[in-house]
């Protein structure tokens, strides 16, 4: 089952933009900006780029390393991972996201890709080429998930789908014995969450869910340098933001769904619209029929990260005002102007998104559009996609670091080298979960932290739907005295699928 979903859409790796892990549209201010990250590279093992204090790295030996894997990567590519290969690895989903994971868990070595499942087959055969050029064995292809489930046994099932379609296969992969690398956000509404954590439990399932930042040890060093060292003061506020994605919204046109697409598989539960060519392609994120707007997107990195930073879990209230402002003629049907506020006892953290008008961050680069401010009494820590840096009250300066800093602080960032440290955190975040597996333990980014972000973030979407605030409660899976948000709670299954309760996973 499954598609192309790629965290990030169907493209296969050369036909990405030449342009690092970007690619250009028209955004929020003068200068390009970009929309969402993409890589050309082609499934390179960058192999010395797995330490797992990579991210915390000298910007020296960062060079030195990326330097090394170019060498590394000029060899055959069967020298690396494929002679003794010990994981057996199933991708369910072959999008362009689906490359992305596929090369951070080649770059650890020892796995061996043995299943691929996608209705999409013109995807599905890129994928299987890939993977070809990089194992000796041949992997086995599927177009539906539980097929591929039954066939073998699998150590490992990466889900790289669109978020409609992340819930089932999961879960199946869980009973089927497997580990689970399950991208965000987890699924399309609360109670598909509360069975997948369930599930993880019953089973005794490692799941990490893709949000990366959580394995970054940059944000950790910031965490104990100005949050827990209390020299931020006490903390009131934390603003997350994304100005940027497409800001040039279009009109889709109605076509003959494609002979290589299964469609009727590739929407399985979700509400069925008429076929748009977009779908094929990371455009399935316009629709709110498949996908969780851009709070479900870009906003669970964000949100998740705070979480991290500040030890917080469930908020008491989200509330949530915006809609569809500036874009009411074109296809897309998620929010164009979104703000979300989770309440905590003494804390708001606020979500905004808009792909229009200027950002008030200034440009550089989009990562730098995509990110939070903590504000506390004594000072600021901003955080970016690749960066922190901290401004205290007293007007000292600023202090921090940037993952392309030539310096190893903020100072001469260097956006050229962009894609390595991309590769980096992916593989960091690969790491963090082979390692929890050896160990039987929670990983980083457990399935229970993925579900609370990516929850908080659906209730944001229905808070917004609904014109109201709702407290949900985790214990009831309810929101108390709200029959009509509970009962939103788990959205209706189209026949002939039923959706997953978490009392019988």
């Amino acid at each position: 089952m499954t598609l192309e979903r790629s965290e990030d859409t169907c493209l296969s790796r050369d036909q990405v933009p030449n342009s690092s892990r970007d690619e250009p549209t028209s955004n929020t201010q003068g200068p390009k900006t970009y929309p969402y990250p993409i890589i050309r590279y082609v499934f390179t093992p960058f192999t010395s780029l797995t330490q797992p204090n990579l991210i915390a790295m000298n910007r020296r030996k960062f060079v030195s390393s990326v330097a090394a894997a170019g060498a590394v990567a000029a060899l055959p590519s069967r020298v690396f991972g494929a002679t003794t290969p010990t994981l057996k690895v199933g991708l369910i989903g072959c999008g362009w996201w689906a490359g992305m994971s596929l090369n951070a868990f080649y770059a650890q070595g020892s796995i061996e890709v043995v299943s691929l499942c996608d209705p999409n087959s013109k995807a599905l055969e890129k994928t299987l080429k890939a993977v070809k050029e990089k194992q000796d064995a041949e992997a086995e292809t599927y177009s539906d998930y539980r097929d591929m489930l039954s066939s073998k046994k699998h150590d490992i099932v990466i889900v790289t789908t669109p978020d409609h379609w992340h819930a089932l296969p999961a879960i199946a992969a869980m009973k089927a014995g497997a580990d689970v690398f399950l991208e965000k956000p987890i699924g399309v509404d609360v109670i598909e969450g509360e069975a997948l954590v369930a599930a993880a439990r019953k089973y005794g399932s490692v799941v990490q869910v893709n949000l990366q930042r959580r394995s970054m040890s940059l944000y950790q060093e910031a965490k104990e340098r100005y949050i827990d060292s209390g020299k931020i003061g006490k903390i009131g506020l934390a603003e997350c933001f994304f100005y940027g994605g497409a800001g040039d919204k279009e009109v889709f046109e109605n076509v003959a769904v494609p002979d290589h697409l299964d469609y009727e598989f590739w929407t399985g539960p979700a509400p069925k619209i008429p076929f748009v060519a977009p779908l094929e392609t990371r455009k399935w994120r316009q629709f709110m029929e498949y996908g969780n707007g851009t709070i479900g997107d870009m906003g669970v990195h964000v949100f998740d990260h705070i979480r991290q930073m500040l030890d917080i879990d469930w908020p008491k209230k989200v509330s949530s005002t915006g809609g569809l402002f500036i874009f009411k003629d074109k296809s897309p049907n998620i929010s164009d102007t979104q703000t979300t506020v989770f309440h905590y006892p003494d804390l708001n953290v606020s979500w905004e998104h808009r792909p229009w008008g200027k950002s008030p961050i200034p440009y550089r680069h989009w990562t730098d559009n995509w990110g939070a401010k903590i504000i506390g009494t004594k000072g600021t820590l901003s955080l970016s996609a690749l960066g922190y840096s901290f401004e205290a009250n007293s007007g000292s300066p600023a202090e921090g670091r940037h993952l392309c800093s030539k310096s190893n602080d903020l100072e001469n960032v260097d956006f050229e080298s962009i894609g390595a440290a991309w590769d980096a955190i992916d593989q960091a975040h690969v790491k963090n979960f082979l390692d929890a597996r050896k160990t039987r333990s929670k990983p980083s980014a457990d399935v229970e932290e993925g579900h609370i972000s990516s929850a908080c973030c659906i209730l944001g979407n229905m808070a917004l739907d609904l014109g109201r605030p709702l407290s949900y409660d985790p214990a009831s899976r309810t929101i108390p005295g709200d029959e009509e948000a509970t009962r939103l709670l788990a959205r209706p299954y189209r026949a002939p699928w039923n959706h997953p309760d978490p009392e019988s996973v």
